[in-house]
């Protein structure tokens, strides 16, 4: 195989000009066809047992070619790229030049490379200190939600529904008289004023009593996921079933010892207050770290090819696919309740994708300018921290796999670089 690589007059673009022996293209051809001879029928033959100068002549010499093409360029490619030491992002655009019997393949690629960023100011970067501080407000806030936790359910049967209450009903909806898919239920649980439902269902509810049955009117929302309903205006006729209210803990010394490990309730508003700083630390630390590399970024220049945001786009939308398949959905229902195509989707991360992308640019430059290195020993701690999470201790494959290495140096390095600029900014 033979390679001359030339740039284009495109930033962040490369041409390979590639040259596959005759020799070699012909291996290709004759193992195709052995691999396909099966589907061949060819009157004086049995099926599968024409020769291959005859299976050719009958179909034609180039029918093997585009199979034996597919078979020796991307092994060739990939033998080029690496030969070249160029870091490509994005699929490859492949110009044919030179494909026939007896003679060197030649075929052109032209492919868009991985940019360097060309940092501004990055050591004392200025921003504002970020912090937050724990109010009581907000460790009554969390014993609230202990309380709500932890509280029981009471039938009440000696007055109407309650803001507050949960009642158990029965509804079926209408829209002009008709009843529509997905608008009927029966012992449904739900809160009065927990805005669950469509706005201006909840209250109606409200002096309604064991047993009686109403008309509830409501207008859907404007951007309602169906379209068919949105907008529109709906009755349900509602049975009412039960009233239950809930019932709270008194917040005292008992209630602490049920909760928790701790025999006051002085004692478990100290631990709320100590874990909600933690949490608050943790917060500003993460919040600080996006500000600085954002700063960072508006000093930096970089040209992204259009590749790269490509693929980055495409890894964010099979990152929500994944999300969406835990919940049992698929990509297409979500676009259909969004009333959006996958392609206006596309358009909007973007933006999202170009500053990912951006800020991963220019940490690298970052690591590149100060040195930053992973040690082996960090590598092989953080390495065997991986394995004990995916119970992996004991998968030597696992272990010295060079991707996964890459991956963790990587990881480290862009933390050191990030820390880096965090203790170099000038924090107001």
């Amino acid at each position: 195989m033979k390679c001359k690589l030339e740039k284009t007059k495109n930033a962040n673009e490369v041409k390979f000009e590639i040259t596959v022996e005759a020799e070699k293209f012909e291996e290709a051809t004759k193992k195709v066809y052995f691999k396909s001879a099966k589907y061949f029928n060819i009157p004086g033959f049995r099926k599968g047992k024409a020769p291959m100068q005859i299976v050719e002549k009958y179909y034609g010499k180039e029918i093997f070619y585009e199979d034996a093409f597919n078979e020796v360029a991307q092994e060739a490619l990939e033998e080029a790229v690496e030969e070249n030491k160029v870091e490509v992002v994005s699929r490859p655009e492949v110009d044919i030049k030179q494909m026939e019997k007896g003679k060197d393949l030649i075929f052109t690629v032209v492919m868009q490379t991985k940019p360097e960023a060309e940092l501004g100011k990055y050591k004392g970067i200025e921003i504002k200190k970020i912090e937050y501080n724990v109010t009581d407000e907000d460790v009554e806030h969390e014993l609230s939600h202990m309380q709500e936790h932890n509280s029981r359910l009471i039938s009440i049967d000696d007055r109407a529904a309650e803001k507050g209450d949960i009642v158990n009903i029965d509804f079926e909806g209408f829209v002009d008289g008709k009843a529509f898919d997905g608008g009927k239920a029966e012992n449904y649980d739900i809160e009065i004023g927990s805005n669950t439902f469509i706005p201006g269902f909840e209250d109606q509810l409200v002096g309604m009593k064991i047993d009686e049955e109403k008309d509830v009117n409501v207008t859907f929302p404007k951007e309602y996921f169906s379209k068919d309903l949105a907008g529109k205006d709906a009755t349900f006729k509602v049975k009412l079933h039960e009233v239950k209210k809930k019932e709270l803990p008194a917040l005292d010394d008992e209630f602490a010892k049920d909760v928790s490990e701790f025999d006051t309730l002085d004692e478990l508003k100290k631990n709320i207050k100590e874990k909600k700083q933690e949490q608050n630390e943790e917060r500003a630390k993460y919040e600080t770290q996006d500000e600085v590399i954002k700063a960072l970024c508006e000093n930096v220049k970089v040209e992204i090819p259009s590749g790269m945001i490509e693929t980055e786009t495409e890894n964010m939308i099979k990152d929500l696919e994944n999300r969406l398949s835990y919940q049992g959905l698929k990509l297409e229902q979500y676009l259909n309740m969004m009333g959006k195509t996958k392609e206006e989707m596309r358009k909007e991360y973007e933006p999202q994708a170009v500053e990912g992308i951006k800020s991963r640019l220019a940490i690298e430059a970052v690591i590149k300018a100060e040195k930053i290195e992973a040690t082996d020993k960090e590598i092989d701690e953080k390495i065997k921290e991986m394995a004990k999470n995916y119970g992996k201790e004991n998968d030597e494959e696992f272990l010295k796999n060079e991707n996964v290495r890459n991956y963790i140096k990587q990881g480290i390095e862009s933390e050191k670089a990030i820390d880096f600029l965090v203790k170099n900014a000038k924090i107001k």
